[in-house]
């Protein structure tokens, strides 16, 4: 039924690279802490960097425990499933980390990214993530759903910022800069979107 998988190449990177919707799963050390999970979509926002490393764009929202969790210790597994075709369910359980604006490595991530207005989307951070265990499970049970197309209500949303305001709505959630648990989440106030070159 399930299947590991060395490197992520070939028909597996094709189903992932294929699917609208993948999920996250992060959790503090803590017993007691918050498991956190969360959908992620939007074409273009998820790229393949090599056969062990993928990374997506994490966009401008009312928490950031994803963030805190991984600024924390690393976990976190990404999980697609197939809503349409041949049963799949793929997991990539391995370490995460946040690339900030003001990391040097930001400019080369995003050329992974090449369809995507950063000033449009209010993307915050890119997470990349280092695979240490990818596997497939059958997805049997997995229901049939009809992807229609993304919603715009994000790009719309966060059109209209810059990076001041941004800043300042971010300032103003509760769980952004720290988590429901109380770790630091994203660094505040935000650094200046990176220019393409």
């Amino acid at each position: 039924m399930g299947k590991t998988y060395e490197r992520i190449d070939g028909r597996l990177r094709a189903f992932i690279e294929d699917q609208p919707i993948f999920f996250t799963a992060t959790a503090p050390l803590a017993a007691d802490g918050t498991v956190n999970l969360s959908p992620k979509g939007l074409k273009g926002t998820l790229a393949v960097l090599d056969e062990r490393t993928l990374a997506y764009l994490d966009g401008a929202g009312s928490n950031a425990e994803t963030i805190a969790h991984l600024r924390e210790n690393g976990r976190i597994t990404l999980m697609w499933c197939a809503f349409q075709g041949p049963p799949n369910i793929v997991r990539v359980h391995g370490r995460g980390e946040p690339v900030f604006r003001d990391d040097p490595r930001w400019l080369e991530l995003m050329t992974h990214f090449p369809d995507i207005d950063m000033s449009d989307h209010g993307h915050r951070a890119i997470i990349v993530v280092h695979a240490e265990l990818v596997r497939d499970t059958c997805g049997y049970a997995v229901p049939f759903m009809a992807y229609e197309q993304d919603r715009d209500l994000h790009a719309r949303r966060f059109a209209r910022e810059d990076d001041e305001s941004l800043s300042d709505y971010f300032a103003k959630k509760e769980h952004v800069a720290r988590s429901i648990d109380g770790l630091p989440g994203l660094p505040l106030p935000l650094p200046p979107t990176p220019a393409r070159g």
